[in-house]
């Protein structure tokens, strides 16, 4: 199987030309190419900074854990969450507890509420110089949940839903961390003059953009775009990590700019751990730092996959075999993993608003660095899906075989014990969807906007509102879409708002309360058991 080079490099062409354009205005400073900073840097520190000597200095201070430039940090986050209409804690699923709004979410009460605003996580990062200017980079992280302390492994919270009745389920949603591919593990280069260049597993750029450009920082508990990966994926939550990805960071001048891309193809790129058979993005940014009293952040960016996948519980009739009859399967639950090709566009802008620091100006000495007081924030993200460049018939997605039903079987029925209780679909966007006479391509847009107040050095206050729109893509015969709750492939939205208080008490301790309303529409709505969620969240967070 070969990736379709002329689509993808047309479609590519168009990202990168949309990005020139939004980028246009230009920039004064260069930003910082990793994080995408919008604060004033520190001034330079002209030794760095001592190892912790001491358990008290570990828990008290800033001091990090460096050896020779090898760093073991971390995070750790744990609180409670009451919902409104929740499920039960899922020990294997990354978030642990539901936030937003899933299929299975149902009841109100307490419950634990792990990696509200941070995946807990554990890791060791290397920058070592090499000479010339050049440092050879490194980071290996696993992710894992503080309360089971399992490693997060949303197939397995996904197997777990095999047979089991909607209302009865935890977290059976799809996600790119799973196991020991949790998080992200690579290797490269790096220099100041000429950029870095990454191999391994690595987080997308579009996963990039999201975490500089959300309010909520991609908070699970507080961020649509955070909980569910449609946004940083593509429109495909796997998307959000590949782990044969190339990327490729830069700065020039006033401007930034990145290429990433997962080049194998076939059945190698799943039996890679990839959710996809070749992928491509690139990103185009730039801050313009002396527009009025503050910093303007603008990047763009544009991302092609071929053939990804995104796997999701599904209902009885869904689907139909060659032969155009629906495919059935036995009570309860199975699993479907929809492939397809995604095209996305996004656009994210910030400003941040510099005053002067809390406590005074020394007489000798560099002055302080200016605070940032104020950001603003707004993103945009359009989504295109359309039939795969390559039909699936039996693949490992995350190491987990799915395979077509056996549509020759008498009435079409799908036995688990012979298929594994899964099936592929290679049919979502043509006319063998399985909906009001077949479907076209579906386009999906989010739109969120927002803004981070610090009432204090320490204290900070974050709102924020997130849209969606999915437009209907079934072709509607018999008018399918009266009741679009029906079906997914009709017209749906979602509108989402979240507020955070968020206390540093220590340099590495923080304390927060906030909540989250999340509801959906029509199309979007479709399987769920509730139409919407509040979900209010506190805990505490140590990062090292």
């Amino acid at each position: 199987m070969v990736v379709q080079p002329r689509l993808g490099k047309l479609k590519m062409c168009a990202a990168v030309s949309a990005a020139f354009v939004l980028l246009s205005a230009g920039a004064t400073y260069a930003a910082d190419m990793d994080t995408m900073v919008t604060k004033a840097p520190p001034p330079a520190a002209t030794t760095p900074p001592a190892s912790c000597g001491s358990f008290y200095d570990f828990f008290l201070t800033a001091c990090p854990l460096t050896w020779n430039g090898v760093t073991f940090y971390g995070t750790v986050d744990m609180g409670g969450t009451y919902q409104t209409r929740g499920t039960p804690f899922d020990p294997n699923f990354p978030t642990g507890a539901s936030y937003f709004l899933n299929p299975p979410n149902r009841s109100a009460g307490f419950g634990l509420g792990p990696n509200a605003m941070s995946q807990s996580n554990v890791g060791i990062k290397v920058v070592e110089p090499v000479g010339s200017g050049w440092s050879f980079v490194a980071n290996g992280q696993l992710a894992f949940d503080p309360y089971s302390l399992l490693l997060s492994n949303a197939p397995q919270a996904l197997q777990n839903a095999i047979g089991v009745p909607l209302n009865q389920q935890l977290l059976p949603v799809d996600s790119s961390r799973w196991g020991w591919l949790a998080a992200e593990n690579y290797l490269g280069f790096s220099s100041p003059a000429y950029g870095t260049l990454t191999f391994g597993r690595q987080n997308a750029l579009l996963t990039d953009g999201v975490n500089a450009y959300d309010p909520m920082g991609g908070a699970y508990a507080f961020s649509p775009i955070g909980f569910s990966g449609k946004t940083c994926g593509a429109g495909d939550t796997e998307e959000c990590r590949w782990t044969t990805a190339i990327k490729y960071r830069v700065n020039i001048g006033d401007f930034r700019m990145a290429v990433m891309g997962q080049p194998v193809t076939g059945s190698g790129a799943y039996n890679a751990y990839n959710p996809n058979t070749g992928a491509i993005e690139g990103q185009l940014g730039g801050d313009i730092k002396r527009l009025g009293p503050g910093v303007l952040s603008l990047d763009a960016l544009g991302s092609y996959v071929e053939d990804a996948v995104n796997i999701g519980p599904a209902v009885n009739g869904a689907m139909l075999n060659a032969s155009g009859a629906p495919i059935t399967f036995p009570a309860g639950t199975y699993l479907k993993a929809t492939v397809s090709n995604q095209t996305s566009f996004m656009a994210l802008a910030k400003y941040s608003f510099l005053s002067a620091p809390d406590q005074p100006i020394a007489v000798k000495g560099p002055p302080p660095a200016p605070v940032v007081r104020l950001t603003l924030y707004a993103g945009y993200e359009w989504v295109e899906y359309s039939n795969p460049s390559i039909p699936q018939t039996s693949f490992r997605d995350d190491g987990f075989l799915f395979q077509n039903p056996n549509t020759t079987n008498a009435g079409n029925v799908l036995t688990m014990p012979g298929f594994n209780g899964t099936t592929i679909n290679n049919n979502a966007f043509n006319a063998h969807c399985g909906t009001g006479g077949g479907c076209n391509d579906e386009i999906f847009q989010v739109f969120w906007t927002g803004a981070k107040y610090g009432i204090t050095r320490d204290l900070d206050v974050i709102g924020a509102y997130y849209h969606y729109i999915q437009n209907q893509y079934t072709l509607n015969v018999g008018n399918v879409c009266a009741n679009p709750t029906q079906h997914g492939q009709c017209a749906g939205t979602g509108d989402m708002a979240s507020a955070v208080l968020d206390w540093r008490f220590l340099p590495k301790w923080d304390a927060y309360i906030g909540t989250f309303f999340s509801q959906l529409n029509g199309g979007l709505d479709n399987g769920y058991l509730s139409r919407n969620n509040l979900a209010t969240t506190a805990g505490v967070r140590f990062r090292f």
